[in-house]
């Protein structure tokens, strides 16, 4: 059991810094982005701002980069549990604010709302470590062609 942590803990911390910085900037302007969106269109948000920080920075950003190397599917398999997780506490404690009779409810219902939302921001894995990887080597055969 301590042998796996230990082994988890060195695939997070052994990426190169500046992909981790790119991680950093991507998931901060998406959580940004996300949230305004959602207040904006009145479907949900956070109660407090620095939640965006401690979902997409401290929860998202460790999670995708254990799943980073995991083909589409099942990156999006793992980052379904880790969403259902977080969109559940999120209700429960509530620290995520849903507009009452969003769009969303009144499409789907209000029993399927944080179903919707784990579905839809579990594709945040792989679309974010894909981002990520792209960013990354754009970047950096540009420095090194230099």
């Amino acid at each position: 059991m301590i042998a796996t942590i230990t082994q988890l803990f060195r695939k997070i911390t052994a990426v190169e810094r500046s992909r981790l910085l790119i991680y950093i900037v991507v998931y901060l302007l998406w959580g940004i982005l996300m949230n305004a969106f959602g207040t904006f269109a009145e479907i949900a948000k956070f109660t407090f701002w620095w939640q965006i920080i401690s979902c997409y920075i401290l929860y998202m950003i460790p999670i995708s980069l254990l799943l980073r190397g995991f083909s589409f599917f099942n990156q999006y398999c793992y980052g379904l549990l880790a969403m259902g997780i977080l969109e559940f506490a999120g209700y429960a404690l509530q620290t995520s604010y849903v507009f009452p009779d969003n769009i969303l409810i009144q499409w789907f219902g209000p029993y399927t709302f944080a179903l919707g939302m784990t579905l839809f921001f579990g594709l945040y894995f792989p679309f974010g470590n894909a981002l990520v990887h792209w960013l990354y080597t754009l970047i950096f055969r540009k420095l090194q062609n230099r």
